[in-house]
């Protein structure tokens, strides 16, 4: 693909400004964030007075790491709205998130807030190549999930089209693709694959669909699967990353003219990488847990929030923000299999090795006495299902257990299964463990 450089006078000056403006507008919003939050938080008031902290100690921004974090559990036990720091009545939106594991997370956004939401959302689209005009198919959930709405905002304030088509009737998807013809795909990447292979169904290659980016969040995804949406689409797969308690899609963004990690927008968002079991703030570099501080949020402030995305922060290339190396996992998505750490992703890397799989792929795990089994089921490309033998389908099999085991540390059963077996998400993110071992007691 041939990317869209951003012209002079397109990016917002801050962009390009140097670390120490960069840090003075920091430390100057950082300042403001900290006093709105303690001020107006009562939960949160409380921890600093625990933990012997007060505004007037932030004097510069590395003392933001003796303030106390926030955590989901924060969120939740002071659910619905114990967090927020206005009152609701000047809450213009809230979000929340699904709840699947306990009670949601309620987020919410005073009129400044969207409007910067916005702004940042538009400006991650510009950074992933998109320009005013461009037609921008939104396939991410609309609702309380933040991708849809936050995604549509952003795609109207850069002076984009925006095609809201929202997750699922994946026919109708691709249909509108090819009458509508937009430049751009907002999407889970593992959706894509799915809108990807309906293509395929119909016959229409690579080179006929209209899109050329395709800005893909909300789970967390490797250097192969990129290649695969690449090759499947016949676009520009740029990385998107927000979650709902920080803001939602927009809070980093890669550029398209060098794709190697999101840009985090350090104007609105401080980011500190800390071990995860210490809580010590760790140098650029090292790879830990991903802590935010909101700069400007004026509804739901967050200080130290622990995002639990295992990370490492980049030096500035494109731009002179900072970026944040692709998500390695969820800390809290973390698998202990015979007393090793693994995480989905590291297998989607090895599966994906083998050009003649595709990205789909489920990992099954069982417990047979005390000892961890693990099977992970993979599909055929669709051409070949039918078409190659038990021996090369053996052989395939083999030599991704070998790669997991190699690289990875752990022995698999490698399931090689016919194209379109392992069930297709319509809603945006795929289910790619099952855990079928027994509680421990």
């Amino acid at each position: 693909m041939t990317a869209k450089l951003p012209q002079p006078g397109e990016l917002d000056p801050i962009e390009t400004a140097s670390r120490d403006e960069i840090a003075a507008l920091q430390l100057e919003r950082l300042k403001w964030s900290v006093r709105h939050t303690y001020d107006n938080v009562e939960p949160y008031r409380r921890k600093c007075l625990d933990k012997g902290v007060h505004p007037d100690d932030l004097k510069s921004l590395a003392d933001l790491g003796r303030f106390p974090f926030m955590t989901k559990s924060d969120l939740r036990d002071n659910y619905p709205f114990g967090l927020f720091a206005v009152p609701v009545k000047q809450i213009r939106r809230l979000h929340a998130s699904s709840g699947t594991t306990g009670k949601p997370v309620v987020v919410g956004y005073t009129e400044n807030d969207l409007n910067n939401w916005a702004n940042l959302v538009a400006r991650s689209i510009r950074a992933a190549g998109g320009r005013p005009g461009d037609m921008v198919h939104v396939a991410y959930g609309y609702g309380m999930f933040t991708g849809g709405l936050g995604a549509h905002y952003g795609v109207e304030r850069l002076g984009c089209t925006v095609v809201p088509m929202s997750g699922g009737q994946t026919e109708k998807q691709v249909q509108q693709i090819l009458d509508f013809r937009p430049d751009i795909i907002m999407v889970t990447p593992s959706y894509s694959l799915v809108i990807a292979e309906e293509f395929e169904r119909l016959g229409i290659p690579p080179e006929e669909i209209s899109l050329k980016v395709g800005i893909f969040g909300a789970e967390p995804w490797g250097q192969g699967m990129r290649a695969e949406i690449e090759r499947k689409l016949g676009l520009d797969a740029v990385d998107i990353y927000g979650l709902t308690e920080v803001m939602g899609p927009g809070v980093a963004c890669e550029c398209i003219e060098s794709k190697d990690g999101p840009v985090i927008w350090e104007d609105h968002f401080y980011p500190e990488i800390i071990d995860p079991e210490t809580g010590e703030v760790l140098p650029d570099g090292e790879q830990g847990e991903l802590v935010f501080t909101s700069l400007t949020k004026e509804g739901f402030p967050v200080i130290r929030y622990r995002t639990r995305d295992l990370t490492r922060l980049l030096k500035p290339t494109s731009r002179s923000f900072r970026r944040m190396d692709k998500i390695v996992g969820r800390s809290d998505d973390m698998l202990i299999v015979r007393g090793v750490n693994v995480f989905p992703t590291q297998i989607e890397e090895q599966i994906l090795r083998e050009p003649r799989l595709t990205g789909n792929y489920q990992i099954v795990l069982t417990r047979d006495g005390h000892l961890d089994n693990v099977e992970v089921r993979c599909e055929l490309q669709r051409e070949l299902t039918g078409k190659v033998g038990r021996g090369a389908i053996e052989e395939i099999s083999r030599s991704v257990a070998h790669h997991i085991k190699t690289i990875i540390g752990i022995s698999t059963r490698v399931q090689v299964m016919d194209f379109d077996t392992i069930p297709r998400t319509q809603t945006g993110k795929a289910r790619r463990v099952i855990d079928q071992r027994p509680k421990l007691q």
